[in-house]
């Protein structure tokens, strides 16, 4: 992979350290900053891969639920 030297300043390079996680590199948390931007196509698609257990569709089912006995009323001022 061919690579680049940059210059950045101080708070730049504590910016990118505080975003960085473990094991991760400086590179990834640029891309994952300042890469592909999210759209709605792309969150159907990535939703489309997630599995939900039982439990899991029962709670999501069950606050659904919940919602639709209380629906959420706009703040009086």
């Amino acid at each position: 992979m061919a690579v680049k030297t940059i210059t950045i300043d101080i708070e730049a390079y504590e910016l990118l350290s505080r975003n960085k996680r473990a094991g991760q590199s400086f590179s990834q948390v640029i891309r994952e900053h300042f890469g592909i931007q999210p759209t709605a196509k792309r969150f159907i698609e990535r939703m489309r891969s997630i599995r939900f257990d039982e439990a899991t569709l029962d709670a999501m089912e069950s606050q659904v639920r919940a919602r639709r006995l209380e629906p959420a009323r706009a703040v009086r001022r």
